[in-house]
């Protein structure tokens, strides 16, 4: 990839819109949430090259909540973060409800990415667990999944880099989060999830 370092910005920005061209074809980029689909993308290939892991077929799009089905019908979450913090699950009970609450997948999977959409680790759930450690994203009125010291321990590591990977204790992610949201009321900027710009 050295060639890419010859590159003047214009010429990087034609190559990536040639990239992104290409992985649409390949089918790798289906929606214009391009983290998500690679986070899609990169699981299903390496559970289904990796002796011991379940074989996954990606789920119809649009599906709610299922991104992947195994060949014994097992439902499939799966969720990408760049940091500690994974996008939300819609179609839950809110917190006020005393409803039980309908299973509506088997297993969640987390790929977590660096600040370069690097893979660095993949993380499974089982819907228990994902119960168990859910978090309610107010903004968003959604759950989500607190990527944390003791969420890691719990859970299923299926892949991991040699590189250091940030966690946090829930104390540290609030006092993360609350430097993360100073940060980003200075910059009068928030960004909840990574798209396409186009």
């Amino acid at each position: 990839m050295d060639f890419l370092k010859k590159l003047n910005i214009t010429e990087l920005i034609e190559a990536y819109s040639q990239i992104i061209s290409l992985l649409k074809e390949r089918k790798v980029i289906r929606t214009k949430n391009l983290i998500g689909d690679l986070a899609e993308y990169l699981i299903i290939n390496h559970y289904n090259n990796t002796a011991g892991l379940s074989n996954l077929q990606a789920a119809p799009a649009g599906t709610q909540n299922v991104d992947a089905l195994s060949r014994q019908g097992a439902r499939y979450s799966i969720k990408a973060t760049t940091g500690n913090l994974t996008g939300v699950f819609y179609g839950l009970n809110s917190p006020q409800s005393t409803e039980k609450e309908i299973q509506k997948f088997e297993f969640i999977i987390v790929a977590c990415f660096d600040e370069n959409y690097n893979l660095v680790r993949i993380i499974e759930l089982t819907w228990e667990q994902f119960l168990k450690n859910k978090r309610w994203h107010k903004t968003m009125n959604a759950w989500n999944i607190s990527i944390t010291k003791q969420l890691t321990k719990e859970c299923k590591i299926i892949f991991e880099t040699g590189e250091k990977v940030k966690s946090y204790s829930i104390e540290e992610k609030r006092k993360h989060n609350k430097n993360r949201n100073r940060q980003k009321v200075n910059n009068n900027f928030y960004d909840f999830n990574f798209h396409l710009p186009f």
